[in-house]
């Protein structure tokens, strides 16, 4: 029995991971839940899963969770905040991580997971985005496995050679081609995006995701930020990754050869293919998702993205290109302004607004340390914030 701790147990790929784990009670035992505040979905979760211990990110969430789990006679052990993330992360009886805490948030559990060598499902992509090659070390260093769980940078692994590592040109890949559905407003004109509200930028039309990663989707730096997470993983550079837009996200991304040769991995748009990958790698295990019926498919769309209908896709290219901590600026800087997007404080076009100033605004550090990284990543928030204010004024 494997297991598995799942770093952000109550979001959309906390939950697909349980299930395609409920198919496999056999090979996969839950060691360890985690959430931010969701006291209710986690009471539900651990009377159903019996995990050794449950972490809340939050004290008085945590303190709730341990008075309704006694009253429910269940034998958790609850603890909270970032300790108790990273202990869960790096315990020895759990031996695979499932890192799906959305944000900077889940940058130290995650790292922690990658440093005491686990098998690490990275679904959180900003670990690499705030502090690439600090990670990729821990990863190196610690002989941890590190296995991507976006659908895309699973699709580019199943798609790779097996020594990839080497770098694209020392085994004949000529790029890699980084799909995108485009999101909800993929045809929108610029001028209608001002009025955007958060309901629509939330409402994607093929994937089922939380409110921040959704508005991501829809402003398309979650794109950008697969660019710089696609860099890290596959040993490469921007100008070798090509963005491709694919509105029905059924090919979830494709590797090119030297020799002409394109491969691609296709499926129905549902996390469990990729959570079902991770957790069986190298075999294969059922995930729960229909096959893929390519009759009733009919058309498969492609289109190179639009940069002014998408600036977010741009800045994120330009901050990987200029190193250091400004893919964590790149990123703070965004978390802020879909944050007070979504409390109604700030327009969706003034996203992009937000992070290019601050890009333009604060130093680049180099990124030799995690202080460094959580320096930048500080200092972006509060000038974040101050922008949003200016904007509002």
């Amino acid at each position: 029995m494997i297991g598995v701790t799942i770093l952000g147990s109550t979001g959309s790929i906390g939950v697909s991971t349980l299930d395609v784990i409920s198919q496999h009670s056999d090979k996969y035992k839950v060691f360890a839940l985690t959430a931010n505040k969701g006291v209710e979905t986690m009471v539900e979760q651990c009377i159903r899963w019996r995990p050794a211990y449950a972490v809340m990110a939050d004290a008085d969430s945590a303190e709730q969770l341990r008075a309704r789990l006694k009253s429910a006679a269940a034998d958790v052990e609850v603890l909270d905040g970032e300790a108790g993330l990273q202990h869960v992360a790096s315990h020895n009886d759990c031996a695979y991580v499932m890192a799906a805490i959305v944000g900077a948030a889940g940058l130290l559990p995650t790292l922690a997971a990658a440093k005491a060598g686990k098998r690490v499902l990275l679904a959180n992509k900003e670990s690499l985005v705030l502090s690439g090659k600090l990670f990729m070390d821990a990863v190196r260093e610690s002989g941890a496995e590190l296995l991507p769980i976006d659908s895309e940078h699973n699709a580019i692994f199943q798609c790779m050679p097996g020594n990839f590592a080497a770098g694209l040109t020392e085994t004949g890949v000529e790029r890699i081609l980084l799909t995108a559905s485009g999101g909800p407003f993929r045809t929108k004109s610029l001028s209608e995006l001002r009025q955007v509200t958060p309901d629509q930028a939330c409402a994607h039309p093929n994937w089922v995701m939380g409110r921040k990663i959704s508005v991501d989707s829809a402003t398309m730096m979650n794109k950008g930020l697969e660019l710089i997470e696609a860099c890290w993983l596959f040993n490469t550079t921007v100008d070798r990754i090509q963005v491709v837009l694919h509105p029905q996200s059924v090919i979830h991304s494709l590797v090119q050869y030297i020799d002409g040769s394109v491969l691609a991995q296709l499926g129905n748009p549902d996390m469990r293919t990729p959570i079902a990958h991770g957790l069986a790698w190298p075999q294969r295990i059922e995930s729960g998702v229909a096959s893929l019926d390519l009759f009733a498919l009919a058309r498969l769309d492609f289109e190179a993205p639009e940069l002014d209908r998408f600036p977010c896709l741009r800045l994120a290219a330009e901050a990987m290109q200029r190193g250091g901590t400004a893919t964590a600026i790149l990123n703070a800087a965004n978390e802020v302004a879909v944050a007070e997007f979504l409390a109604g404080n700030v327009l969706f076009t003034d996203i992009a607004k937000i992070v290019e100033s601050a890009l333009n605004n604060i130093n680049v550090a180099e990124a030799t340390s995690l202080e460094s990284v959580l320096n930048a990543d500080s200092q972006t928030r509060q000038y974040a914030l101050t922008a949003v204010q200016e904007l509002a004024a």
